[in-house]
């Protein structure tokens, strides 16, 4: 048998398309054969050192819900903030919310900043701190101070479990200007209400081992706190400070990465003093941008720590990546 030059690469070129075809053919057979595999999420929490201190930010949950309009600018046309999530490559009519306590080891003392959503949040897909916590190798009992940034129910649902405390050797510590406002306010038939029930369940038993403090106090060595009301009268910001390194935890100040920092001034319908909160968000993410603080915000996307720009006439949030692994 022989074969002419042209014969040779029309036989080659035939050969070589079988050859890749094959495998091709091969993978979409395996494909098939392979059961798809459940919904994974991430491991719950990341770990990092600021200074001496070791940080934990656990994930207690996320929850899909409509929005954001018009939970975040309800003063503003719908179009207008679908406009924004589009150019930011996010959804127009839904959202997820997430929730991050953060546990902060300082050698000396074990601090939980804020509780989560706790038992009322499971059949959401929320109140997974204490799983969380166990899964980064702590315990609810190694915690020895909890602290409140306010309380709204998804910050302090997780104190109690079974009408027992969830961290049974933990002292807590709440705003002085938080805990008066809640405990005078009448409420009845105001969205707040459920809040207010939520005090009364989760926080009230616990009083006999409250400290209140006033914005600027400490909390304990090298954690202070810092006035933020708006969101809700006495919402608290925590300084963390330990060997040369800063780092502010912003609680509720800013409810969405985008809508809330892009957009400081536009409205949130989570905010109980709506102007208030505005400013509160200038004051404290004009500081944070300006100094080139990082900081880890309650709501932002896990693992919500990062930093922010100036942008336009708001902030641009800045995840993290690798700035605190090295």
């Amino acid at each position: 048998m022989t074969m002419d030059r042209r014969s040779i690469f029309r036989f080659g070129a035939l050969a070589g398309a079988t050859a890749l075809a094959a495998p091709s053919i091969m993978m979409r057979a395996a494909h098939a054969q392979s059961p798809a595999r459940p919904d994974v999420t991430n491991a719950g929490f990341h770990r990092f050192r600021l200074g001496d201190f070791e940080v934990t930010i656990l994930l207690d949950g996320m929850l899909p819900f409509d929005g954001p309009h018009p939970i975040f600018g309800a003063d503003r046309e719908a179009a207008e903030v679908a406009a924004l999530m589009e150019e930011n490559f996010l959804p127009t009519d839904r959202m997820l919310g997430q929730f991050n306590p953060v546990l902060v080891n300082t050698g000396t003392e074990v601090i939980l900043f804020d509780t989560g959503n706790g038992p009322e949040g499971r059949e959401q897909g929320t109140g997974r701190l204490p799983e969380r916590i166990v899964a980064s190798g702590y315990a609810p009992s190694d915690v020895t101070v909890v602290a409140i940034s306010h309380l709204h129910a998804d910050h302090i649902n997780g104190l109690m479990e079974a009408g027992q405390p969830t961290f049974a050797n933990a002292r807590y510590v709440v705003g002085r200007a938080e805990w008066d406002f809640w405990a005078t306010a009448d409420l009845t038939g105001t969205p707040a209400a459920g809040h207010q029930q939520a005090i009364q369940a989760k926080a009230i038993p616990l009083i006999e081992r409250m400290t209140f403090i006033e914005a600027g106090q400490p909390v304990a060595a090298g954690v202070s706190s810092l006035g933020a009301a708006g969101h809700t009268p006495g919402h608290l910001a925590f300084m963390l400070e330990s060997g040369g390194h800063n780092l502010l935890l912003t609680g509720d100040t800013a409810n969405h990465f985008v809508a809330s920092l892009q957009r400081p001034d536009w409205e949130v319908a989570f905010d109980m003093d709506r102007s208030d909160a505005a400013a509160t968000r200038r004051r404290i993410f004009g500081m944070l941008a300006a100094e080139r603080m990082p900081f880890i915000g309650y709501h932002m996307p896990h693992p919500a720590l990062g930093y922010v720009e100036p942008f336009g006439d708001g902030f641009r949030y800045v995840p993290v990546s690798y700035q605190f692994l090295l």
